[in-house]
This record gives C-alpha cells, sequence and structure tokens, in this order.
C-alpha cells in the first residue's frame, strides 16, 4: 500500500508539472494585457522618475502598450511602493524601486509590506556611486583630512542627506562608524534643498548621487573627496573610491531596478526584464545617465536578489549600531 501511494504522488506531481508550465507559458504569453503601469514612489523630476519616463518610451513601443508612470511619492517611498505591495501579481503594476527599499526595511519601526517578502525583483536597472563632497571652504581635501578635522572638532562638522533612512544618510553614518568620527546629521525634505544647502555653506559635506551632484563640483561649488562605489567613476576619473582613500569595505551604490508583486509568474518576471533591458540599453537612456557617472547594469532577477540581500544585511548592521529608527 505504501508503495501505491507512493507512486500515486509521483504521478500527481509528474502530471502537476506539465500543468504549472502550461500556465506560466499562458501568463507570459498574455503578458502585457493591456496598459503597464510603472509606479515611481518619488515625485516628478527624481532620478527615479526620469529613468522611468525614458525606459518607458522604448518599452511602450516594444509591448505596443501604454507604459503609464504614476508617481506616488511620501513617506520615505513607502506609500507607492505598497500601492504595488498590494497589486494583482500579473506584472501590469510594477515598482521603480530604489536603494531606499532595502534602507526602510531595517529602518522604520511599521511598514504596511513586507519589502522581502512581498516583491518579486525582475531586474537591476543601473547602479550609480554616491559623491562625497563638502563645501569647498571645508579645509579637507581628501577623506584622511576630513576625518582628521572631525576628529579634532568632535560634533562641529554637519553632512547633510535627503531626508531620514535614507542612502544619503546611511552612507555617512558609515563613514561615522568606520572612522569613528562625530558628525552631525541634518536632513532635508530631498536631495535639491539639502544641496542648495550644501552649496551656500550651509552644511559641511554630504554623500550624494553623482548624477545629482556632479554639475556642481564641475561648476566648482563643490569639492568632491571620493565615490563610494569599489571602482573609480569614469565621469569624474581623478576622484579617488572609498576604498582607495582609506576604507576597502565601504561599497556603496545608489541603484533602480524593477520590482513585480510577489507569486508574479517567472515567465513574465523573464518577459519584463528582457523588454526593460532592451530599453535601458537603448542609446538615448545610456546617454541620459551614463555620461553623469551612471553604470547600466540590466542584471538579471538572481543577481538583483542577491545584490538585495547584501544591502539588507549592511544597513540592517549600520541601523543598530547608530540606532537608527523611523517612528
Amino acid at each position: 500500500m505504501m508503495r501505491r501511494r507512493t507512486f500515486l504522488s509521483l504521478g500527481a506531481g509528474a502530471l502537476a508539472a506539465p500543468a504549472l508550465a502550461r500556465t506560466s507559458w499562458a501568463a507570459a504569453d498574455a503578458w502585457p494585457n493591456g496598459p503597464v503601469q510603472i509606479t515611481v514612489p518619488f515625485p516628478p523630476g527624481s532620478a527615479s522618475d526620469i529613468l522611468s519616463r525614458a525606459m518607458g518610451a522604448h518599452m511602450s513601443e516594444a509591448i505596443r502598450q501604454p507604459v503609464i508612470i504614476d508617481n506616488r511619492p511620501g513617506a520615505g517611498g513607502t506609500i507607492g511602493t505598497d500601492v504595488v505591495a498590494k497589486a494583482k501579481p500579473d506584472g501590469q503594476t510594477l515598482l521603480m524601486a530604489t536603494a531606499a527599499h532595502t534602507i526602510t526595511a531595517v529602518t522604520y519601526r511599521k511598514l504596511p509590506f513586507d519589502a522581502k517578502k512581498d516583491f518579486s525583483p525582475a531586474i537591476l536597472l543601473t547602479t550609480m556611486p554616491l559623491l562625497l563632497v563638502v563645501h569647498p571652504s571645508v579645509k579637507a581635501n581628501s577623506v584622511k583630512e576630513l576625518v582628521a578635522l572631525a576628529k579634532a572638532e568632535p560634533g562641529k562638522i554637519s553632512f547633510a542627506s535627503s531626508g531620514v533612512g535614507t542612502s544619503h544618510q546611511m552612507a555617512s553614518e558609515l563613514l561615522k562608524v568606520m572612522a569613528g568620527v562625530d558628525i552631525v546629521h541634518v536632513p532635508y525634505r530631498g536631495s535639491a534643498p539639502a544641496q542648495l544647502d550644501l552649496t551656500a555653506g550651509r552644511v559641511d559635506m554630504m554623500f550624494d548621487n553623482i548624477v545629482a551632484s556632479i554639475n556642481q563640483v564641475r561648476a566648482g561649488k563643490l569639492k568632491p573627496l571620493a565615490v563610494s562605489s569599489k571602482e573609480r567613476s569614469k565621469a569624474l576619473p581623478d576622484v579617488p573610491t572609498m576604498g582607495e582613500s582609506g576604507y576597502p569595505d565601504f561599497d556603496v551604490s545608489a541603484w533602480f531596478g524593477l520590482m513585480a508583486p510577489a507569486g508574479t509568474p517567472d515567465a513574465v518576471i523573464q518577459k519584463v526584464a528582457a523588454v526593460s533591458a532592451d530599453a535601458v540599453k537603448s542609446p538615448d537612456v545610456t546617454k541620459l545617465f551614463v555620461g553623469d557617472g551612471a553604470v547600466v547594469a540590466a542584471k538579471p532577477a538572481a543577481d538583483f536578489q542577491a545584490m538585495l540581500d547584501a544591502d539588507y544585511e549592511r544597513w540592517d548592521a549600520v541601523a543598530r549600531e547608530r540606532n537608527i529608527q523611523v517612528d
């Protein structure tokens, strides 16, 4: 009797596998079933919005359906993210995720979604290093000199960020942990007002997206000390990395990627990834970002997930060390 049950169980599994495959293929063949919405959890004009709109035009042409960009800003990106978490898992509603996705997961006390379980990564689109910049009046021309200055005058140097729990803050908090310095956080409502006060000399330093700050560097309004990635940026080849500046384990990048609600069929995820990879690699989209320091990644879901896992681990450690919590 035991053999009979085992045989029946194996038989049912053997029958189920082709059925599941047919379901997945059918879902992929049906995608897209109407307009595709890319939810951007940040306001119009943000880097994620600009990328979404540039890509959306190419995607729309490829799939012969409208691609609608839906801006849902607020609460550190959690409002728009929650929209996608609760959407139907059919690939019609996608999330333009950023580094904020992994940071909010470990810094917010309460979230209406599970950042790790409620989403299926589709593709890592682009990455870009953060640029450590200081106001020209700061008497430091290297990270080493900045750290020495901070240690000589604890609590005097201030750093700007685009808000609590953002990659801008977390990169500075990581430096505080690694260098053992006391620098003061001044949060702003976005990168633009933070950069405005930095160029005016009201704050001393900031880790900012290279794309957002490079023009101020070229104009001489900000002084670059280091890039946060493992490799130097081709846009600023003379600026050393944080690793070259004495912190070999410092590797932080801003990134953008597409996610779908958990449960979206793998075949649909693969189609979304293929269409968006072609879009982000198109000459006009590439030119829009690469010239200012971004890197077109176009990495598949597995690579995206590995990067997410590393980010969760890194930022959880920093959040615990610095006691960073957002109510």
